[in-house]
């Protein structure tokens, strides 16, 4: 059986876990829709779309979705579910088969990508009575869950290496926290040449910023290759020092 039939069969173990407590994605679409409503409540009207050139023409909504989208992406279980296999034995039986060492972190990320897929197309949804539109269309609304689900698979790879470290579930959750002080560190409010210099120069070094500039490009204007590459190639880098800091840890896990 090749790496991805092996990974298949556990991203839908993974998948069936999920389903077993669909209560546990209830936080994942209403934090992100609060942070919406209660950011755009803030700084809606200091931003009016008449006015404001960087929202071409779009409510200051569609400016903060993709803030809400990486934050929903950053929900994932992938990690605490491999603490519980950790605890209860079951990873230990599956090292102990003939499975390879990609499937066994690629299994669950693929499950988070799918489940990514559709919490962010719900959250674009449930934002379009906002006054929100997706400028580049049906190609933008595929690349937009693309680059969101990637997000998701990303950051859910680096919490697997929390909980592949610590073996605990208390310590793999903390680590979630890191996202914050990454989502603020972005052009969250405004773009980066409004920032302040200090602030432009975090944003500028966090990987963040380009990923969210790509949503919001995809959001606010028709196709744009540029901040979409930013986005993408970032994600590549990311996700293949994940991967491999994943797989060397598991050869190594004793």
């Amino acid at each position: 059986m090749s790496t991805v039939q092996q990974a298949s069969l556990l991203g839908g173990r993974a998948l069936r876990e999920a389903l077993r407590t669909p209560d546990s994605s209830i936080p994942t679409l209403l934090i992100p829709l609060f942070f919406l409503v209660v950011n755009v409540g803030q700084a809606g009207k200091i931003f009016p779309s008449s006015s404001t050139s960087f929202l071409e023409g779009q409510s200051y909504a569609a400016f903060q979705l993709p803030s809400s989208l990486l934050l929903a992406a950053s929900f994932g279980t992938a990690a605490l579910y491999l603490v519980e296999d950790i605890e209860g034995g079951y990873f230990d039986k599956l090292r102990a088969a003939p499975v390879s060492r990609s499937a066994l972190v690629l299994g669950r990320l693929m499950a988070e990508a799918a489940k990514s897929v559709v919490i962010t197309a719900i959250l674009v949804v449930l934002a379009l009575p906002f006054g929100i539109s997706i400028a580049s269309g049906p190609l933008g609304f595929l690349l937009l869950l693309v680059l969101t689900s990637l997000w998701g698979v990303v950051f859910a790879g680096f919490m697997q290496l929390i909980a592949l470290k610590t073996r605990s579930a208390a310590a793999t959750n903390s680590g979630g926290l890191v996202f914050f002080p990454l989502l603020f560190l972005t052009p969250n409010f405004v773009p980066r040449e409004l920032l302040t210099r200090p602030m432009e120069l975090a944003a500028t070094f966090n990987p963040v910023t380009y990923v969210m500039e790509a949503l919001r490009s995809l959001i606010l204007r028709d196709l744009a290759w540029a901040p979409l590459a930013r986005g993408f190639a970032v994600l590549a880098v990311l996700g293949a020092v994940m991967l491999a800091l994943n797989v060397r840890l598991i050869r190594s896990y004793d």
